[in-house]
């Protein structure tokens, strides 16, 4: 039976895919049928995700996407895709005026000029298939909300939400599609400094009470509209931010 959300014959890239929402999205991916190209910058972390997928014929590759060198050969030794899920990316807590010129530069060279530049060599370099997916991981923070302390963050991701939008109208002639998808709160090991701070009670009586659905959101359900924007499900959408956020954006 035809399956629109099967990604069977799908090559996909993923990048920090080592951890946290690129690690559920990998292996949520290997699950629908995908063979994966999987990339991060840890070594060992990158094992660990590449052990847990499903099937066979993954490949991974190390790269920082801060040093063009690593794009460069990231692109080189890929395959042919269908898909790329732009999904690296920091966090970083400053107010406005204890912003530098380092520690913005260090947020923009992750969250935003590593994927634009990566996906400008994947099509230069014609690895993405006619048909295919970007996928860009954003956040709500920079595209329909922000906070105090989040403005470098909402700043990496809200040019990313731009250039989404840009790359879609042009791609469209070729019929590949670019989508971001914009979470909330996702615990993974970007918590651990919230975690420091506040015990886990603390935390539920902060967060939990912001979400009309009651919980914070997990790498899978970010996954899940990976895969349907990956998939041939979602072949009518390009240049959206897909909000994947528990209801938060409602109050």
């Amino acid at each position: 039976m035809f399956n629109p959300f099967s990604l069977k014959d799908k090559t996909i890239l993923i990048t920090g895919a080592s951890s946290g929402i690129g690690r559920g999205i990998a292996i949520e991916c290997s699950k629908m049928g995908a063979k994966l190209v999987i990339s991060g910058r840890s070594l060992e972390r990158l094992n660990e995700t590449f052990s847990a997928l499903d099937g066979e014929g993954h490949i991974f590759i190390q790269a920082d996407l801060s040093i063009q060198e690593d794009i460069e050969r990231l692109v080189s030794e890929s395959p042919l895709l269908n898909g790329c899920v732009n999904n690296a990316g920091i966090p970083k807590i400053s107010t406005v005026g204890f912003i530098n010129r380092d520690s913005i530069e260090e947020i923009l060279n992750i969250n935003t000029i590593g994927p634009i530049l990566l996906t400008s060599l994947l099509l230069k370099k014609r690895k993405l298939q006619k048909k295919s997916s970007i996928v860009f991981i954003s956040s709500i923070s920079g595209v329909v909300v922000s906070n105090t302390g989040e403005t470098q963050y909402s700043t990496s991701k809200g040019a990313i939400s731009g250039f989404v939008k840009g790359a879609a109208l042009e791609l469209a002639r070729q019929n590949t599609r670019v989508n971001s998808i914009c979470p909330a709160l996702v615990p993974t090991e970007i918590l651990e400094l919230s975690n420091s701070i506040f015990s886990e009670e603390q935390l539920k009586d902060k967060m939990y009470q912001k979400y009309p659905l009651g919980r914070l959101g997990t790498p899978e359900d970010i996954a899940n509209g990976a895969i349907y924007l990956l998939s041939d499900a979602s072949s009518w959408v390009t240049g959206i931010n897909l909000v994947i956020d528990g209801g938060f954006t409602l109050a």
